[in-house]
């Protein structure tokens, strides 16, 4: 099964089951969606009416379920940081994902990325470590593919997996595509 059919599946399951939960049952769905290894979207599930209904429970225990889920829909690793104290504290398996979807943000305006900059956005010591991780935990995963460039100390982005749009992208997006046409 390719990678996308099984991107596909993963978000059809979850999405069904969040349709049939509520409030504090949603809990442990979320937890299991941002934690599941091959699983990088979740807007599908965002916009599952009874995720939505979360809006209108804002300042609740049961609303930090839709913080996660944006965090994990738009969301970076230092984003995360800055909120920790308003959001759940992530088990090792959401951390991984939160750092690998960090790397596809970054990946998304610069196919350069600097080992310094990558170190400190994912809170990695040294260069071995951050080699290992996009190595072992992102080329693998194959949500990016590229070269490390150990003189330049960087990491040359070939391909990288798409994330959920922002709200408001899409709109830039279109224009984007547009200017493209006319040209």
């Amino acid at each position: 099964m390719d990678i996308e059919q099984k991107q596909a599946d993963l978000i059809d399951h979850f999405a069904k089951q969040a349709s049939v939960l509520h409030g504090s049952a949603l809990g442990p769905l979320v937890a299991e969606a941002t934690s599941h290894p091959s699983l990088f979207a979740f807007s599908e599930i965002l916009a599952v009416p009874s995720v939505l209904q979360l809006v209108q429970l804002e300042g609740t225990p049961n609303s930090v379920y839709l913080d996660v889920l944006r965090l994990f829909a738009h969301g970076s690793w230092s984003d995360y940081k800055r909120n920790a104290a308003c959001l759940p504290q992530l088990v090792p398996e959401q951390v991984l994902k939160l750092k690998q979807l960090t790397v596809l943000t970054l990946a998304e305006t610069d196919k350069v990325l600097p080992y310094d900059q990558l170190m400190q956005e994912l809170d990695v010591i040294n260069v071995r470590e951050l080699e290992d991780f996009l190595i072992n935990e992102c080329m693998y995963a194959g949500i990016v593919r590229g070269k490390l460039d150990q003189l330049r100390r960087c990491f040359e982005v070939q391909f990288a997996a798409g994330r959920d749009l922002r709200p408001g992208q899409l709109g830039s997006m279109i224009q984007t595509l547009s200017n493209w046409l006319t040209t």
